[in-house]
């Protein structure tokens, strides 16, 4: 018995030795490594026959169709319908981090991918308001909501690190590039990633995203109804941009009702053309790298130093090029942006729970610096939203200079001021500086961020914040219990962000209540306090580790 089993053992022995050094092996890519690859659907020349196939309306015998009241969760449920655990993330498959087993705890990667993270839902806890959730207080009702939103999960943009990541192993290939271990995928690995359109799990965020509205937000319908009209939502000409609108819509008012049930807006997204939803365009400096892209050289100077364990054990499975931090960045975005396509991808297995924690803080200093308090741009490419929802609260077509479209805005058919529910889809960037114009300094508590190592002593996290599908919502609520009664409140991917410390003379409320006028006159105020015109033109110098509450420095009074 003892025999059998020494020879049990020695056997067993072999095979792992022998897998051991199969997995040593290095293995010559393919010619076609590193290429990149598309399917086309649908077929050229296909169409959908309607003669043969007539649609519900020609075929008849609909059933029984009577409808039922609208939902109105948002005070009426008795807990709120949170967007947490893998449900936020489904039909995703994110692994485990490299050298994390399967039986430690639980460590989810997607919550470290900065702005290519899922959204899901926060804690008002985190800012400060422990009790507080975004079901109405008691006795309150909301009568109006206004939501400015971001796309769902994307490809890459044109050119960006993905695709030149790609370019790099499809050039090693022709010098004859082997891996081996970890990397043996990218032997045969190829591109097959798109470029900035919605992906399927993007559109299924978006279509969530309308759900939930129309759960919570149903009754709000009503005063349509009274009024004999439609609401009109708003959305940017990129493609991504209005798949996100109808799809939004179609979770919203249904499949095709939403065809009929809402006019969806496209303002043109172009250089020099006037758009809140693309403040960019009109904004010189924000295209200026010492003043819109602090961030940009922060993050990538903080890369430079701490992937350096991981990036010596890819660079000791792989022969014929050597990867750089940039290219570890690369890597982790294919990790996202493979996941977020095609709902798996072998590079996040590349990576430590460290690496992944040190990936997130790259992109809270990119945003933090680039659209956050720390640039001096931020505030007034977000000006143009904030006149938006002022003049939304108001019933007063805005006025001023900035990136708003006047054109539309002061027209009652686009730009219309009594609508019980707005939605404007748009891009990471503006909601975050839509954020700083509204001036929610709860979101961004404690010092600058440290540009080398991340101190945690600020709440700003940017998969937090601008993750795909965040939005940003203000609530309009009457309260009998409160004096005024007509209140607001602001809510971020579902955590209520408390006003007190921003906003002079609003009291500390558990629920993030102020009174309505005074929150529009504090708004009113910070509209006359950024200057679009200095901030955006101006001639001045701005570095990292500087709080500039979004604003450009002072001009000088010589």
């Amino acid at each position: 018995m003892q025999l059998v089993t020494s020879v049990a053992l020695l056997s067993a022995l072999l095979v792992h030795t022998r897998a051991a050094a199969e997995d040593t092996a290095f293995v010559t890519a393919a010619p076609n490594a590193g290429s990149a690859t598309s399917d086309a659907y649908p077929p050229d020349g296909t169409t959908v026959d309607s003669a043969l196939f007539p649609p519900e309306a020609e075929v008849g015998f609909p059933g029984p169709t009577p409808t039922g009241v609208q939902p109105a969760a948002i005070q009426t449920a008795a807990s709120y319908p949170y967007n947490r655990g893998p449900t936020n993330q489904f039909p995703l498959v994110a692994p485990q981090p490299h050298g994390k087993a399967e039986t430690e705890e639980k460590f989810d990667i997607t919550k470290y991918w900065g702005n290519l993270s899922p959204w899901y839902s926060l804690s008002s806890a985190d800012y400060g308001l422990p009790d507080a959730n975004p079901l109405a207080p008691q006795g309150c009702s909301v009568t109006q909501v206004h939501l400015l939103y971001r796309h769902g999960a994307r490809y890459p943009t044109s050119g960006a690190a993905p695709a030149q990541f790609a370019d790099k192993i499809a050039n090693a290939t022709k010098d004859g590039l082997q891996v081996s271990g970890d990397l043996a995928f990218l032997a045969d690995w190829t591109y097959k990633l798109g470029a900035e359109l919605l992906t399927p799990f993007g559109r299924s965020q978006e279509f969530m995203l309308g759900i939930q509205h129309r759960q919570l937000y149903g009754h709000l319908l009503n005063n349509f109804t009274e009024a004999g009209t439609i609401p009109v939502f708003r959305t940017e000409s990129q493609d991504r941009m209005v798949k996100t609108t109808e799809n939004f819509a179609a979770g919203f008012f249904g499949v095709p009702e939403y065809l009929d049930e809402v006019n969806i807006e496209i303002l043109v997204e172009a250089p020099g053309v006037n758009n809140s939803g693309a403040p960019y365009y009109v904004c010189s400096n924000a295209d200026v790298e010492s003043l819109g892209y602090i961030g940009d050289t922060v993050a990538s100077s903080f890369a430079n130093d701490v992937f350096n364990v991981t990036l010596e054990r890819l660079n000791s499975q792989v022969s014929g090029l050597t990867f750089t931090p940039a290219d570890a960045i690369a890597m982790l975005q294919l990790c996202s942006y493979e996941t977020n396509a095609l709902g798996y991808s072998a590079f996040c297995g590349l990576f430590s729970e460290e690496d992944f924690i040190n990936y997130e803080y790259y992109f809270d200093l990119s945003f933090y610096y680039n659209n956050g308090p720390g640039s001096p741009v931020s505030a007034a490419q977000g000006k143009a939203y904030l006149q938006e929802f002022v003049a939304r609260f108001t019933g007063e077509y805005p006025e001023g200079w900035s990136a708003m479209n006047l054109t539309y805005d002061n027209s009652s058919t686009y730009f219309p001021l009594n609508q019980s529910i707005y939605a404007d889809a748009t891009h990471e960037v503006v909601v975050l500086d839509t954020l700083m114009a509204f001036n929610l300094t709860a979101l961004f508590k404690g010092p600058p961020l440290d540009a080398t190592k991340n101190q945690h002593e600020n709440s700003f996290v940017a998969s937090k914040i601008v993750p795909f599908a965040t939005h940003f919502t203000a609530q309009v609520l009457e309260c009998p219990a409160y004096q005024p009664t007509k209140q607001i409140r602001f809510l971020v991917n579902d955590a209520v962000v408390p006003v007190a410390d921003s906003y002079a003379g609003c009291p500390t409320d558990e629920h993030g209540l102020c009174a309505f006028d005074h929150v529009v006159s504090v708004l009113q105020d910070r509209i006359d306090e950024i200057d679009f015109d200095w901030d955006c033109f101006g001639n001045y110098t701005a570095e990292a580790g500087i709080d500039y509450n979004g604003r450009a420095p002072p001009r000088s009074s010589s």
